[in-house]
């Protein structure tokens, strides 16, 4: 069978490219005529840019037949098509963070994470649809309209980053960028059978991303395999002198890390399995009461699989677990409400006048300009950030913050097996406690809502990286298993996911649209 271009893997798609079997512009125009085909049922974009996007194909063609030419290695992502969150600031481009405050906003400059990706090649097609300031589990939050799950369009796609997982998963581009709060790359990721990549806080720059909670933010990729992630978090990975948390340390060789080419010898094994010498942590705090019954068989059926692959599995505990979503919803709405506090009306964005006096137009202009669920989140973090309640509450849960961090330190550091004195390599989850639910099934029930989020929060209060790969089905619908590793250990955690999909073919299923 002869697949279509737009279902290609950025790799596939590159080594293609790179023997001239098919132009960027004929790659770029299969996308441009998949998004017209099936984006109206989808709804996955907010921002189409398509003859920008054939405008680059066409320079991109134009390089690439001067590398064929001088036999000379082409940047990584030349003439890829990719979409991007309208988080992430985009020169020229529209940015909205799916909010009505920002309708209009058109950045002056690009983020770094978009600097990075032009200068390795990649094309954009247009700004994807998100839970208003990333401020959701579903995507329904959006300003704009829903985005549908492309394996079921009446089911959520997760969020806030579902407009770019339901991208990916309908093949309305090769790969895309999304934001990871508290678990928004990850568990949409999960919930459309793609593979959606949180990596450590600090690895990539956050520059010209439009703030939610400062202290949990990080780009993470959405991809259609583990080889793509890692190709992505090598391009866009790095340090940033203009981005305070940025974290100055080499970039390692992620696509080598997946073979195990860039670990020693001995580390790898010589049994012939791809996991021999892996130690896989699985958290008792993670299989709990109430976790639809199909995910938790489905992701013990995966971690069989990583055993019969050479690793060795050891129960962990991580005891401050269930503490995790108080925390997160402490912390994230206080930075919210200072970081929001900015969309005024005064400075730049959206405007409401209803009157001369300057405090009637910010209330208007805020009332007006955001959301339910964004209004929310500002009322919830300013109280816990007022006098009197500083303490009580946002200090609290600090404090709490480090414990959690301490559980997977421990985790990683030691177990209770002698041969395994270096502690556990990776530790194992569910993604999410449930298939996708139906549009409009939690939307008015915030705390369900916040729950659909309970596996996801730790990993981004603790700044560990963690990715979450397709691991089987229940009902028809996509079921995703998380991998966690060591803070700036993406490789082995890479390497781990890559061993676990090279041995299955879930990732190969699409859904039927």
């Amino acid at each position: 069978m002869i697949m279509e271009l737009y279902a290609l893997t950025v790799h596939e798609a590159r080594a293609r490219l790179e023997k001239g079997e098919i132009s960027s512009v004929d790659l770029t125009r299969a996308v441009l005529d998949r998004i017209d085909a099936v984006d109206a049922r989808v709804n996955a974009y907010l921002t189409v840019v398509a003859e920008r996007a054939l405008g680059q194909a066409r320079q991109a063609d134009a390089r690439w037949a001067a590398h064929r030419r001088d036999k000379s290695t082409a940047p990584a992502l030349l003439g890829i098509p990719m979409a991007i969150k309208d988080e992430i600031c985009t020169r020229g481009v529209r940015t909205t963070a799916g909010s009505k405050i920002l309708g209009k906003f058109v950045p002056p400059y690009d983020a770094t994470v978009m600097e990075k990706l032009n200068a390795a090649g990649a094309i954009l097609i247009g700004k994807t649809n998100q839970d208003e300031f990333a401020m959701g589990s579903s995507t329904e939050n959006s300003r704009y309209f829903v985005t549908h799950n492309p394996w079921d369009l009446d089911r959520v796609p997760g969020g806030s980053s579902g407009g770019s997982a339901a991208a990916v998963a309908a093949d309305e581009t090769l790969f895309a960028l999304g934001t990871d709060t508290g678990g928004s790359v990850r568990q949409p990721a999960g919930l459309t059978n793609i593979v959606g990549l949180r990596p450590t806080y600090g690895r990539v720059s956050r520059f010209g991303v439009i703030a939610f909670a400062s202290s949990l933010d990080q780009v993470g990729s959405l991809t259609k395999d583990v080889r793509d992630a890692a190709t992505i978090l090598g391009v866009i990975a790095g340090y940033d002198a203009r981005e305070a948390t940025s974290v100055n340390r080499p970039v390692p060789d992620y696509v080598g890390a997946l073979d195990g080419q860039s670990h020693p010898a001995e580390e790898r094994g010589t049994s012939g399995l791809p996991l021999q010498g892996v130690c896989v942590g699985v958290p008792r705090e993670y299989f709990i009461e109430g976790m639809q019954p199909g995910v938790d068989a489905v992701v013990r059926a995966a971690i069989r699989q990583l055993e019969s692959l050479g690793a060795t599995t050891q129960e962990v505990s991580l005891p401050h677990t269930d503490y995790s979503l108080p925390t997160y919803y402490l912390i994230a709405p206080a930075e919210a409400s200072a970081n929001l506090a900015r969309y005024d009306g005064v400075k730049y964005g959206y405007r409401l006048e209803e009157s001369d006096e300057m405090w009637e137009v910010m209330r208007a202009t805020r009332g007006d300009g955001f959301g339910a669920e964004v209004k929310r989140r500002i009322m919830l973090g300013t109280y816990a950030l007022s006098a009197g309640y500083y303490d009580a509450y946002y200090l609290k849960a600090q404090k709490v913050r480090t414990l959690i961090k301490q559980d997977f330190d421990q985790a990683f550091a030691q177990v209770e097996d002698p041969e395994h004195t270096s502690g556990v390599d990776v530790i194992v989850a569910p993604t999410s406690p449930s298939v996708a639910f139906k549009i409009g099934e939690k939307v008015n029930d915030p705390l369900q809502m916040y729950l659909a989020d309970v596996f996801t929060l730790a990993q981004a209060l603790a700044g560990i990286p963690a990715i979450s790969i397709p691991c089987g089905f229940v009902d028809g619908l996509p079921v995703g298993l998380q991998l966690m590793g060591r803070a700036f250990d993406e490789e082995r955690v890479l390497r781990v996911a890559y061993a676990y999909e090279q041995a299955t073919d879930w990732r190969t299923r699409k859904p039927a649209l």
